[in-house]
């Protein structure tokens, strides 16, 4: 991790926080408009892009249709996408991938080509698309994409990349008696603890998801919904905060740490099997293993508690086992470390968080409600993933909106106080009782996969709401108290979007694709509508 520490007072023209395909695809656009300067609080390599195995969906084959895209999108966000939003992102979205090959030497994956013909991508099917259309570099997709778009970074002079840094809080305007602006971040060197002002004439947030407010996750460690939080105490508006997609299929075994097994699997045919060996995915949906998420993993959760079993089986076996070492390296070798060979026995599984659908809500250019700031990737809530996520459109709305984005980054006031801003610990003392934050962390997780998961009810979540309020009280006591830490910053962002899932799940009365209430079976046509918080006061 880097250690390197930048100069007293360091400004820069564009703030990045987070070093995903979001946020390195915008480094380097706006690199051409001035200097960058790139934060992530782990080793820039660490990001949800890097663990993205799945591919990037796009209109990629003569056969397909932007039209049949636009569909497939829109029926599986359960009537909570924005069209017009959708329509951009898979319109814009194979220019960039082309681009991601060409300029940036991304090799996706090519069918052998005949003596006649030229190679073509060799396009996936994932649940939900109604064609192949997921490009991908074996089952690495993301980690290529992200190593790829750092390199590029790294050696760029109008970009710096500072690792092993944290975002504390947005510096914002309306402290220094002016309007509802950003202008930077205080910033936590994460060696020495001492944090100081990051200032920007535009702040970009590319923090990634939340999947470590629950228990079980596929999401690395980092993803503890910083850039929400963050922007939420800032003033701006986030919105589908209740919509967390559960993947299907995570590897269950007690070293693996919800190893994702990519969708693509199901795709080339995998089986989805309880103990007994039966299949149970047809008995809930007509496109069986090729449901969308949501779909399959309410089928799991079922099964898991009407039979009392911990996990079901996905069944590889019946394809050629050449082509799964081929088709998925990365998965064979996982599951091999753990004895595990799919190729002639099934892969032990079950649902764990995985994608955050909702967060700062932003224009279809990036900008949030607070002037100067901007989100891209999974910490906006664009409208193009409704109530829940087609398979491989993460990937391709990290490119696409970021594209967007840093073209219009020039528009930014630049505005700023006359004076730079200090931080101030106010008496607080190094701390002495670090078992409080693992303990708070614990519970917030657990309290989240049990009361606020795939399947709710009111009862369920009131006590949730009502034990994360302590904890949050609990939280500021101590934040307040203390120096601030790595650990205490992110416990402090993990219980508010903990709250503010509650909050939309609460507010949302029904059920409709990721949120599935035992007290409102149906869909409420009249509830076909983001629930949106604004500031540090939930309403609507």
């Amino acid at each position: 991790m880097s250690q390197e520490r930048l100069p007293p007072e360091w400004d820069t023209d564009t703030l990045v926080l987070g070093s995903g395909i979001a946020g390195l695809w915008l480094a380097l656009r706006a690199a051409e408009q001035g200097h960058v300067t790139v934060v992530t609080k782990a080793d820039p390599e660490e990001s949800n892009t890097a663990y993205a195995q799945g591919g990037i969906a796009s209109v990629l084959d003569p056969g397909d249709s932007f039209e049949r895209h636009i569909q497939d999108t829109l029926r599986a966000g359960a009537g909570l996408c924005r069209r017009e939003i959708v329509e951009i992102a898979v319109r814009e979205g194979p220019a960039l991938i082309r681009e991601l090959s060409e300029r940036y030497g991304v090799a996706f994956d090519l069918r052998p080509a005949s003596a006649d013909e030229s190679p073509t991508l060799d396009l996936g099917l994932e649940g939900g698309h109604s064609a192949r259309r997921v490009a991908h570099v074996a089952d690495a997709t993301g980690q290529t994409v992200a190593a790829k778009l750092l390199e590029a970074a790294r050696s760029n002079p109008n970009i710096h990349v500072l690792g092993g840094h944290m975002a504390v809080d947005l510096l914002t305007m309306a402290k220094h008696g002016g309007p509802d602006a950003v202008f930077g971040a205080f910033v936590l060197e994460r060696f020495s603890g001492e944090v100081f002002p990051l200032l920007a004439r535009r702040t970009v947030l590319a923090t990634g998801g939340a999947g470590k407010v629950y228990l079980y996750t596929s999401n690395p460690d980092v993803a503890t919904g910083d850039g929400v939080a963050m922007a939420y105490r800032a003033g701006a508006a986030v919105a589908d905060m209740e919509f967390m997609q559960f993947h299907p299929t995570c590897l269950f075994h007690p070293q693996a740490k919800s190893f994702l097994i990519s969708e693509a699997l199901r795709g080339e045919g995998g089986k989805l099997r309880l103990m007994s060996g039966a299949r149970f995915m047809d008995a809930y949906h007509e496109l069986g293993e090729l449901a969308p998420r949501d779909a399959v993993a309410r089928a799991i959760d079922a099964e898991l508690k009407r039979t009392g079993d911990d996990h079901v089986l996905l069944d590889m076996t019946e394809l050629p086992s050449d082509f799964l070492v081929n088709r998925f390296p990365t998965i064979h070798a996982r599951c091999m470390s753990y004895g595990i060979d799919m190729r002639a026995e099934p892969i032990p599984v079950v649902p764990a968080a995985h994608y955050h659908c909702g967060g700062v809500v932003t224009d279809q250019d990036g900008r949030t409600s607070v002037q100067n700031l901007f989100a891209i990737g999974e910490v906006a809530c664009t409208g193009l993933h409704g109530a829940n996520r087609l398979a491989s459109n993460s990937l391709l709305e990290g490119l696409v909106f970021a594209n967007r984005a840093a073209a219009v980054l020039g528009d930014a006031s630049g505005i700023r106080p006359r004076a730079r801003p200090s931080w101030e610990t106010r008496g607080a003392i190094p701390e002495d009782e670090a078992v409080i934050v693992a303990h708070n962390w614990d519970e917030i997780r657990r309290l989240m996969w049990n009361y606020v998961s795939i399947v709710r009810s009111e009862r369920r979540l009131e006590r949730a709401r009502r034990r994360i309020a302590l904890i949050r009280e609990e939280i500021r006591e101590y934040y307040s108290k203390f120096l601030v830490t790595p650990d205490t910053i992110e416990l402090r962002n993990l219980a508010l979007v903990a709250d503010l899932i509650v909050a939309g799940a609460l507010k949302r009365k029904e059920s409709r694709g990721l949120h599935f209430m035992v007290d409102h079976p149906e869909t409420d046509p009249n509830q076909a509508r983001p629930v949106v918080f604004r500031g540090s006061g939930p309403h609507n």
